[in-house]
């Protein structure tokens, strides 16, 4: 009778065994990138143009990003995004869209050794940018307040155009290197205006809300920088 017992015991232990493993592939740990998915459509589900998140959820969705490394989008710095070819010719910067809504966008920018994003804007948008790997310097801008009605002024007689310029302030001119925290600009603050330039080879992982749409003027602003010293004698910078 012992005997008995102990196998309809161990049947039993077997059939839960199973199903619990059944349980486990079933409950399969989501991934970075749904995490990262699943946090945005939270954080941006009450947002829209010039609406920043309240600081607790930006605070949510920074705490994704800043966990957020290559081996997670699955990069590696020795792709050919990266890498020169046999000519010794670098390619042109990717980018890798992952996911776009009305409320938010999800990509990835990939950089060679020099590349530059030239100077840009992000109207009425919160931006998280996490470099994801290398090292790369990042300038930014934001517009001076008492100084944002855009004033027509004659251009360098040399390439004869004419165009606005108005006065804006650096927010941040440095080198940044991975591991790093992810960097944060607002609609109107943080250094909406910025400039990446890859010392190395780079890849930045960026998240906008929302992203930006030509039907509702959300435009991406291309600008060129001058010495404020050039059109008042000032020693400051001008964006134009």
């Amino acid at each position: 009778m012992h005997m008995g017992i102990e196998r309809n015991v161990s049947k039993p232990k077997g059939k839960i065994y199973s199903e619990s493993r059944k349980n486990r592939r079933r409950q399969k740990k989501p991934t970075m990138v749904q995490k990262l998915y699943d946090t945005c459509k939270e954080v941006f589900a009450d947002c829209g143009p010039g609406v920043v998140p309240s600081p607790d959820k930006v605070e949510r969705l920074k705490a994704i990003l800043d966990t957020m490394t290559e081996i997670d989008v699955g990069l590696r710095p020795d792709m050919p995004f990266f890498k020169a070819s046999t000519a010794g010719k670098f390619p042109r910067i990717t980018y890798q869209h992952i996911y776009e809504c009305d409320k938010f966008s999800i990509g990835i920018f990939c950089l060679p050794p020099n590349g530059v994003i030239p100077l840009h804007n992000h109207p009425e948008m919160t931006v998280f940018s996490k470099l994801l790997f290398g090292t790369m310097h990042i300038k930014s801008y934001d517009w001076v307040k008492d100084g944002s009605t855009g004033t027509p002024l004659l251009a360098d007689p040399l390439d004869g155009q004419s165009g606005c310029v108005r006065l804006a302030k650096v927010k941040v001119d440095s080198e940044f290197t991975a591991p790093c925290n992810t960097s944060i600009l607002y609609p109107a603050d943080g250094g909406n205006m910025h400039c990446f330039t890859a010392r190395t080879s780079c890849a930045v992982l960026d998240v906008l809300g929302p992203p930006y749409c030509d039907p509702e003027g959300r435009h991406c602003q291309y600008y060129l920088e001058s010495p404020l010293a050039k059109y008042t004698g000032m020693d400051q910078c001008i964006v134009s």
